[in-house]
């Protein structure tokens, strides 16, 4: 069912309360729980020696400072890099600052997220984007759904939706667990007239919020579609306004907090 103007989207953790911590670590995704978020997101991309950890660019320069490459680094080498100090450089300066700590500061494997989803003190539903193209092609889907399998979620109540930009990628999650939820993300407005009759009934789409507001009709399409739709980044109060305006079910955020604040009609900066 179509989400209807007058319900609350759901709000998702963009790879955790990214906006004010590192993202992709522990102490984001505690602190986007601790705010209310009802839902976390992540990117997830497969180590040298087949563990999925929780990272959004191939390369860690953005993140880590270093030129290294996932996908040829095992998570034992990862483990021995600093994930945190990029969000906040002066962090060394601030007395009142909190320390780094390895068990929310490091690299986050799939696992160690998992745990704290499943640990949680109320239900959260977790997003996970596969990242494509990857030198380790299916081997993504093949150990996700295998994590998934550990914890009993890949049936229909499973707690876990997958997405991607990649067609094939979703329609091999659909043949290794075919009653998850899965999400055809799209970045550009003019990709959708070829999407369009690729997309399986049940799919779930997943713009972004740039194509919706730059291009009206393609917002006017996405709000007709007979699928649920879950936009992604929404940081501002304007944009939050277009997604409810639109009927979508779920918007995505950097900023848990005050999308949360500003759907109770509660003033945030």
């Amino acid at each position: 069912m179509r989400q209807t103007e007058d319900m609350r989207p759901q709000v998702v953790a963009h790879r955790g309360a990214s906006f004010e911590n590192a993202e992709h670590t522990r102490r984001a995704y505690l602190e986007a729980i601790r705010e209310g978020a009802q839902a976390v997101e992540c990117d997830v991309r497969l180590t040298a020696d087949g563990h999925l950890v929780c990272v959004h660019d191939r390369d860690l320069r953005r993140i880590a400072s270093t030129r290294g490459l996932v996908s040829t680094m095992e998570l034992a080498d990862l483990d021995q890099l600093e994930f945190s100090s990029w969000k906040n450089p002066w962090a060394d300066l601030d007395d009142e600052g909190a320390d780094l700590d390895p068990d929310l500061d490091k690299v986050l494997t799939l696992r160690r997220l998992l745990e704290t989803v499943a640990d949680a003190d109320r239900p959260i539903e977790l997003a996970v984007e596969t990242k494509h193209p990857t030198r380790y092609g299916g081997l993504v889907e093949r150990r996700l759904v295998e994590a998934l399998e550990e914890f009993g979620w890949t049936g229909a109540d499973s707690p876990v939706r997958v997405m991607s930009f990649s067609y094939v990628a979703l329609q091999r999650m659909q043949r290794l667990a075919p009653q998850l939820r899965l999400v055809m993300l799209i970045d550009k407005a003019r990709h959708w007239p070829m999407l369009k009759p690729m997309v399986e009934d049940g799919w779930i789409l997943g713009p972004g919020i740039d194509a919706l507001s730059r291009h009206p009709k393609f917002a006017q399409k996405m709000a007709h579609s007979p699928h649920d739709v879950h936009v992604w980044t929404v940081n501002t109060l304007e944009q939050l306004e277009l997604c409810q305006s639109l009927g979508v079910a779920a918007v995505i955020t950097d900023r848990p907090r005050a999308v949360l604040g500003w759907l109770d009609g509660v003033p945030c900066t």
